[in-house]
């Protein structure tokens, strides 16, 4: 599929803004890695600014992700009959981890770059991180295993959730897997641990 001129500039902008970092990246570079002549002013028929590509860039990702979300869930849900809760487990854990390694480049251009524009933290936060881990509550509350079970669904996401995350922000910040423990090494202990720290599935009628 053929990307838009905007599309480019945003897709190219981000990859360099994660290489370089924000601003050691000029507008000139991102013209020309976007096929535009360098310097030219081919990036303003487009945006106001650099920083305007990278708000746009920090925005469309979290836009893409509310509609992966929605997407993911109603996938999960359509398993819930045909398949064991242990299998279910696994496959949310591997769709979060390849969800935050989808989110590499702008994981670093989240490290390096952002706490000098708060109001693009936010988006991020509550654009990204949030609904991944709303989802989680929304699956939980959703299996019928688990449907009179009374627990802190809020506070079992963010352990959940929040290894998933940090299996893929460790790798982006460290250079290795924590622990060198392997994705699927990984993903069977996520499943035991989650399987294990809840209460005995209720029995489907």
């Amino acid at each position: 599929m053929t990307r838009s001129t905007r599309e480019r500039i945003i897709d190219e902008a981000l990859r360099l803004f994660a290489e370089r970092g924000y601003s050691a990246t000029s507008v000139a570079e991102i013209e020309a890695a976007s096929g535009l002549s360098p310097g030219a002013g081919g990036l303003y028929r487009h945006f106001k600014s650099k920083y305007e590509v990278l708000a746009a860039a920090i925005n469309e990702h979290a836009s893409r992700t509310r509609l992966q979300v929605a997407e993911s869930l109603a996938e999960l849900s359509g398993m819930e009959s045909a398949v064991d809760l242990e299998d279910r487990l696994s496959h949310l854990c591997r769709a979060g981890l390849a969800k935050v390694r989808e989110e590499s480049e702008l994981t670093r251009v989240f490290f390096r770059d952002l706490s000098q524009f708060p109001e693009l933290v936010a988006v991020v936060r509550e654009g990204l991180l949030q609904p991944m881990f709303d989802a989680i509550v929304t699956w939980f509350q959703a299996q019928p295993e688990y449907r009179d079970a009374e627990l802190d669904w809020t506070g079992i996401s963010a352990v959940l959730g929040g290894a998933v995350v940090h299996y893929r922000l460790f790798q982006e910040t460290v250079g290795d897997l924590p622990g060198h423990v392997a994705k699927d090494q990984f993903v069977t202990a996520w499943v035991r641990l989650a399987v294990g720290l809840l209460p005995s599935p209720a029995p489907v009628s």
